[in-house]
């Protein structure tokens, strides 16, 4: 090991001490200090009741299987139908304009209105149509709200990704013979969806936070079934524990894009 790299290593452990003497100090004086508040008291025993948070886990974790299954069905759906607005959007042929304008009118509509307006549309709307069973369900229809969503944004950034690819490349495999379609299918979408996992990385990861707000249009899932503890047990224990569920699973997917997103970064540079 060389000068450079002691010093370095030196400096890596001296800012690693100073994060965590900091952030010991932080969580010491929420310690000390948040029990001072004067409704502290009434507070946890109406967040922090041990009992129960004991008593109601095992139900909002067996309801979040519900959430989990309705992400894992979306997220398939979501990768079709954003890769075909994407490349609606890159369509180059002037035979192909109505495709760019539907994509653009697409990602600017779907974009532009809050997700959870976006179920109650969906999720309240086409089943007053009066379909019937099982097509007036609410777990299909908040599943299509999520998907419309959120393909809009997972197409915006899979364009980016795609136009982010050179366009020597393009030229280079219509110069070896590949049609259009062909460079975009072998060469151009390889590269460019390696450089936007990071990027989607964080989508999944809102995107499984947000089922949650499909327990607006009746499914009883983790949010809903805490709605339903909060009232039996007059309690607001059970959010919490909700809370707590959801942070399990986010946090390690959280931690693993931004690995993700590290390791990009080091690649390219």
């Amino acid at each position: 090991m060389n000068r450079r790299e002691r010093y370095e290593a030196r400096e890596r452990r001296r800012a690693t001490l100073v994060a965590g003497a900091s952030m010991l100090a932080v969580l010491g004086a929420l310690v000390a200090l948040v029990p001072l508040a004067p409704g502290w008291e009434r507070v946890q025993a109406s967040f922090f009741n041990g009992e129960v948070f004991a008593r109601t886990f095992p139900g909002l974790a067996k309801a979040f299987l519900i959430d989990i299954a309705i992400f894992a069905w979306s997220v398939p759906l979501i990768c079709i139908l954003s890769l075909a607005i994407a490349l609606c959007r890159g369509a180059r042929s002037p035979a192909l304009f109505p495709l760019r304008v539907f994509g653009a009118v697409y990602v600017d509509l779907f974009r532009g209105v809050p997700v959870v307006l976006v179920i109650y549309l969906v999720g309240f709307g086409i089943p007053g149509l009066g379909l019937p069973r099982p097509w007036n369900s609410p777990y299909i229809w908040g599943t299509v709200a999520l998907v419309l969503t959120y393909s809009a944004y997972v197409a915006e950034i899979l364009r980016g990704g795609i136009e982010s690819i050179h366009s020597s490349q393009r030229a280079a495999a219509i110069c070896l013979g590949l049609s259009e379609r062909d460079a975009m299918r072998y060469v151009i979408l390889p590269q460019a969806i390696r450089r936007v996992v990071p990027a989607n990385m964080n989508m999944l990861v809102a995107l499984q936070k947000d089922v949650a707000l499909l327990s607006f249009i009746g499914p009883v899932e983790i949010l809903r079934q805490a709605g339903i503890y909060k009232s039996l047990l007059a309690n607001f224990t059970p959010y919490v524990a909700a809370a707590v569920i959801f942070l399990l699973v986010t946090v390690p997917a959280t931690r693993y894009a931004d690995y993700l997103m590290n390791r990009a970064q080091n690649a390219r540079s």
